[in-house]
């Protein structure tokens, strides 16, 4: 038997063997000089006056599959191309919109002009990596999403990588990076297509996809005009435009770590009310990041006994004290698939099917939360990001279609804002400096359409800095941010009052290097809680102005903190301010981010 079938073998390679060799040789072809491969195929869209899409699809690609979609962009057409060059073609202008597009092959160039003696533009395309060279220009370049190099881009090496991890977490926080570039000269770039990363040094930068050992489908949209508000217009109609949230989650939050007891939940409400300060919503941290949270452990649904033994009679109370209740929730998967309205297929409580793990809060949120902190979520890809965004979205309406949703994100993508995602920037460190450098990650965030932002007011880990005058400045800035929530270790520390306590509640610091508590002498300060309150105050009575702005960034994509070059644009100092910013189109807010 099995030598029968060694012959059969050895008699089909036989025949396959001499039918290669009597395939004909095509004419000219010289087997030791391969021919080099044809030209690749480049379609040329127009998005709109302002915005063009440019696809380059690899020339060993047979078939021109569409580019694949990773959830960033609201549409895949806008209609049919304006120029398709295949084949042997030659150099050739095309027109999109109000721009002339100069095209040519070997090396594939694309100079794109508003008139003969104005360049825009210079793109260098190596259709064999998707790896891309452009003009860096002598004026700043901004976006690229949530943290990474402040404030300008330019000098610098982005390697575009998700997550706390992404880069120096300490000062700059989480990055949420986004392949939104704004060249401050009257130009803007959206990598669509491949995923990559930047680098800004020299007077060419360079995009290199981060897999180019093969030929790459490129897929950039690419905006032109010298007024910002058109260009995150542009933006937002590629993207999308953000949601309205709920007007209380421009108010005040109040974040918590570990809990000793259902009375210290109730009592800690009550000092609000009885200070009568300023709150909408509580935000209870889970079990697992600290010991004694809402819940059992990480990831968990079940409520800690020890301190909420009657959960739907405590959240009742809160409501009955007009707060909003806000729980945090871990994700383990690294894959999130699906949406909520997809049948859940296994029955059970699975984290990777959209519709199965959704239906896992909904027992918590029949009892009356409000809103969820969905933490963690690093590893999770472009697609799993954008599905988690959206099932918190989504999901409170399959039982609430008459509100609006809250969710609390530290991961997202191009296109979080159609779900009305809120940011914080992470586990960042009590100093100075990164309090400097948060204004300009906030100012980069915005500009990449991501509207609702904020940070953990004084830091998440305290240091040997951390006082109460750093505190209060960040309070300052806190106040005229999208997110107004106090949140980190040592949590009694970040309610208005808790400097004048004497208790800077649990410390957990162990894991952490350079982390210190504050010297009790200083926990006896009453001047704090009322700069707080004035702060408090302040931003409740901004609060119609602020809602106001808000719903102007719903239908125009402009943000509610503005860097200064969105309104002045020709003035060079305004384009690189990176510490000053416009709350909304009227108020100009200058942080204090120095000591002393």
């Amino acid at each position: 038997m099995n030598d029968a079938w060694d012959r059969r073998q050895v008699l089909k390679r036989l025949i396959a063997s001499a039918g290669a060799l009597m395939v004909p040789l095509r004419r000219g072809f010289d087997p030791s000089h391969p021919a080099p491969n044809p030209n690749p195929v480049v379609h040329i869209r127009s998005v709109s006056p302002h915005t063009f899409r440019l696809t380059v699809f690899p020339s060993n690609d047979g078939q021109l599959n569409p580019p694949p979609t990773n959830g960033s962009l609201v549409e895949q057409g806008w209609g049919p191309p304006l120029a398709v060059l295949q084949g042997d073609w030659q150099p050739q202008t095309v027109q999109a919109g109000g721009v002339h597009l100069h095209v040519s092959p070997n090396p594939l160039t694309i100079v794109i002009e508003q008139s003969q003696d104005q360049t825009i533009q210079h793109l260098t395309i190596d259709p064999s990596t998707g790896a891309v060279q452009f003009d860096t220009g002598d004026s700043p370049i901004l976006g690229l999403g949530e943290g990474g190099p402040q404030f300008d881009r330019r000098g610098s090496v982005d390697r575009m990588i998700s997550g706390q991890g992404g880069y120096q977490l300490r000062t700059h926080g989480g990055r949420v990076p986004i392949p939104w570039l704004i060249g401050t000269a009257g130009w803007a770039m959206f990598f669509h297509q491949p995923p990559g990363s930047f680098d800004f040094r020299g007077p060419r930068s360079r995009f290199q996809p981060e897999k180019p050992e093969g030929a790459r489908l490129l897929d950039i949209l690419f905006v032109t005009s010298s007024d910002p508000a058109i260009i995150m217009a542009e933006y937002a109609r590629l993207t999308g435009y953000p949601e309205l949230p709920p007007r209380w989650t421009f108010g005040y939050q109040q974040s918590h770590r570990t809990l000793a007891s259902r009375e210290e939940v109730l009592q800690e409400a009550d000092s609000f009310r009885q200070k009568n300060l300023p709150c909408d919503a509580l935000i209870y941290l889970g079990t697992g990041f600290c010991p004694s949270g809402w819940n059992t452990h990480n990831g968990s649904f079940a409520w800690n006994s020890h301190v909420f033994p009657d959960p739907k009679a405590i959240l009742d109370a809160l409501h009955k004290k007009n707060f909003h209740v806000v729980l945090h929730t871990v994700i383990l998967s690294d894959e999130l698939r699906g949406t909520v309205r997809d049948p859940c297929e296994l029955g059970e409580f699975d984290e990777q099917e959209a519709s199965c793990y959704w239906d896992a809060h909904r027992k918590d949120f029949a009892m009356g939360v409000d809103g969820w902190w969905p933490d963690e979520g690093d590893p999770l890809d472009i697609v799993s990001r954008l599905l988690r965004n959206r099932m918190y979205w989504e999901g409170p309406q399959l039982d609430r279609p008459k509100e609006r949703p809250y969710a609390l994100h530290r991961n997202g993508y191009a296109g979080m804002q159609r779900y009305a995602s809120f940011l914080w920037s992470g586990d960042v460190y009590s100093t100075w400096e990164t309090l400097r450098t948060q204004v300009a990650v906030g100012l980069n965030t915005a500009l990449s359409g991501i509207p609702y932002w904020g940070t953990d007011i004084g830091g998440f880990v305290p240091t040997p800095e951390f006082t109460a005058e750093l505190y209060l400045r960040w309070f300052q800035f806190g106040a005229f941010c999208p997110l107004f929530r106090a949140h980190g270790r040592t949590w009694k520390l970040r309610l208005p009052w808790g400097w004048n306590t004497g208790d800077p509640g649990p410390a957990e610091i162990a894991n952490y290097s350079g982390a210190a508590i504050p010297d009790r002498s200083q926990l006896h300060n009453p001047a704090v809680e009322s700069i707080c309150r004035k702060y408090l105050e302040l931003r409740y009575r901004l609060l119609p102005y602020l809602y106001s702005t808000v719903r102007e960034c719903t239908t125009t994509g402009m943000p509610v903190m503005r860097a200064l070059w969105l309104h002045y644009p020709d003035d060079p100092m305004a384009a690189a301010c990176p510490d000053q910013y416009l709350w909304g189109p009227d108020l100009l807010v200058a942080p204090v981010v120095e000591k002393g």
